[in-house]
């Protein structure tokens, strides 16, 4: 059977934006002054207005970016105007942002639990839903969460007040966000009757590609609120850091670091809606599942600029006879491309590139020119580093390039090459609480699944399968991950991250059964389930009758003393939750025992 290919624009942003009101954007700043012949004809501007934007309305108290969330879209002030909570230290109460409070259970009733567990599964007590401090308005995924008092709040906080016309020409806010996959670092409602552009990430990519103006201006804003907090945060400038600097500061540290976020240029690489593909992609082979991971830097080439992993996770790899061995993988805060570069000013040579980095799902880089790190971080003189000499790597040694994939163990167990291989193309780096279970030791008591059972309204939150390498599994339970892509497009804020330990979790009282998370989640680690009351009678919507639907999914037990209840349940220490991201000595420790 044959059928159309699939385009770009085969499903509008917004389907019903109309000419009239493409018409009437084309007429105002940032758009009224770039040039659409520099766009090209399968992706004019007029086609990015029409396919990736959309107008929409707010009122009064609406919530338009809730500080945590992630999000894909920027938005441009048409008429009307917003708040942005800006302090720190007294920010808006969980409860008023569709969040529930963190309300951790005592030792006695963590006990309790065991034989006060009801026999109903998924059982709500339906007082836990009134008088909540959270207001909805809306249905479905156009449902909103609402401040009811906007004079009292505004007394109570700090905000910033942006209005249309204030901003400068071309600006948008949430566009950091948007394009980086990083959390909203804000909350922002509206005061009034409000109209915004919204714009996806896409179309904000395209303008940026195509309009010279629009993308240094945004590039600017980058340096300024992104680059500057990244490279300050990384190990390789912390001797540049002065924290208690003036603004415009003439010391030589802060000369040195003002010129390098003036040298850095963000790029992109990979996938945004990675986790769309992701299905697909896991059946493939090796070779195959190279083709969804572009190359941002190869092996051989020689280093033209350090190279700041903002977001997302690259794999280190490096050749082995006609294929690729993965050595490691590196994701936040790493750098890559500083051993040549130290290399070559210590020594005067031009050593090639180690390792190819390919981005595994989306990755956000800043680069460095390499002249840059070596007038500022390293120094003229070669004897006399400006970077303290133990910050400095080894030399590189000159081998010869291998020609065969090192020999697999014959046992039936995967070796470090395989089990590291087998994390990077399952995306399982993306966990900072993986569950991975020993099947050796494991003799399937289920003591771990009636554990969650009795904490979870007697339904346990994952399923003890999963894909497996050589005696080792990782279980469908949520992995809390870095990039949480279920918590895209969450209409009423209700799956977030939680404020105390930075667990993703759901709050029931306000997950209006969309499914949005559940669909987005790439390992199915979340489901849907039918709630009841405590006679065991499915609670229906009273509107249309049908029974509601809530979202479930491990917590990693956050209300808990004692932590998961799996791990701890377990008696043959069979099961571990890991923080692949940021532990994986702990973890070859453990498979190693």
């Amino acid at each position: 059977m044959n059928i159309p290919r699939p385009q770009r624009w085969d499903r509008p942003f917004a389907p019903d934006m109309g000419e009239a009101a493409v018409d009437r954007l084309l007429a105002i700043p940032p758009f009224n002054q770039m040039d659409p012949e520099r766009f090209p004809d399968s992706i004019p501007l007029r086609g990015i207005l029409r396919n990736d934007s959309r107008i929409r309305r707010y009122y009064d108290g609406d919530i338009i970016i809730r500080e945590g969330d992630y999000e894909n879209s920027a938005y441009l002030i048409l008429s009307g105007q917003v708040h942005a909570v800006i302090d720190a230290a007294n920010p808006l109460p969980a409860a008023y942002l569709g969040r529930r409070e963190p309300q951790p259970k005592s030792v006695f009733s963590a006990l309790a639990q065991w034989w006060e567990n009801p026999e109903t599964v998924e059982k709500r007590d339906l007082s836990l839903y009134q008088g909540l401090d959270v207001n909805k308005r809306g249905e479905g995924l156009e449902t909103r969460i609402f401040l009811q008092d906007v004079p009292a709040i505004l007394e109570r906080h700090t905000t910033a007040r942006l209005f249309a016309g204030q901003l400068e020409q071309g600006d948008v806010f949430g566009e950091l966000a948007a394009m980086g996959r990083i959390p909203r670092t804000a909350t922002i409602f509206a005061e009034g009757e409000v109209e915004l552009l919204e714009i996806d990430w896409q179309g904000l990519r395209d303008i940026r590609r195509y309009d010279e103006a629009f993308r240094q201006h945004i590039d600017t804003l980058y340096r300024k609120r992104g680059a500057e907090e990244a490279l300050r945060s990384t190990w390789l400038f912390t001797h540049l850091a002065h924290a208690s600097a003036p603004e415009n500061c003439p010391c030589e540290k802060c000369v040195a670091m003002n010129k390098i976020v003036e040298s850095t240029r963000l790029e992109t690489y990979g996938s945004f809606e990675w986790h769309r593909s992701y299905r697909q992609m896991v059946e493939e082979t090796a070779a195959d599942r190279l083709e969804y991971e572009p190359i941002i830097a190869e092996e051989g080439d020689y280093i033209n600029g350090l190279i700041l992993i903002r977001t997302g996770f690259a794999r280190l790899s490096k050749r082995f006879g006609h294929g690729h061995r993965t050595v490691s993988y590196i994701g936040r805060g790493h750098i890559y491309g500083f051993d040549e570069i130290a290399n070559n000013w210590r020594s005067g040579n031009q050593a090639p590139l180690q390792h190819t980095l390919r981005a595994v799902g989306y990755v956000d880089v800043i680069v460095i020119p390499t002249a840059i790190i070596e007038e500022y971080v390293l120094g003229p003189d070669r004897n006399q580093p400006r970077l303290p000499k133990h910050f400095l790597p080894p030399p590189i040694k000159s081998t010869a390039s291998d020609t065969q994939v090192p020999e697999r163990a014959q046992s039936g167990k995967a070796n470090d090459e395989d089990m590291l291989e087998f994390l990077v193309e399952q995306r399982f780096i993306n966990g900072t609480q993986t569950m991975v279970i020993d099947l050796d030791r494991c003799t399937r008591c289920d003591d771990c699944v009636r554990a969650c059972a009795s904490t979870h309204e007697n339904n346990p939150r994952f399923i003890r399968h999963g894909p497996k390498i050589g005696h080792h599994m990782v279980a469908n339970a949520c992995m809390h991950c870095v990039d949480p892509v279920c918590m895209i497009g969450c209409p009423t804020g209700a799956i977030h991250r939680d404020q105390l330990e930075g667990q993703v979790v759901i709050n029931d009282a306000t997950c209006i059964g969309c499914g949005m998370c559940a669909n987005s989640c790439p390992y199915d680690n979340i489901r849907m389930v039918d709630i009841r009351d405590a006679n065991g009678n499915f609670i229906l919507d009273e509107m249309t009758g049908t029974s509601i639907a809530k979202a479930t999914k491990c917590d990693l037990c956050v209300d808990q003393p004692g932590g998961p209840a799996c791990q701890s349940a377990c008696p043959h220490d069979a099961l571990i939750r890991i923080d692949l991201h940021n532990d994986s000595g702990s973890f070859a420790d453990w498979l190693g025992r």
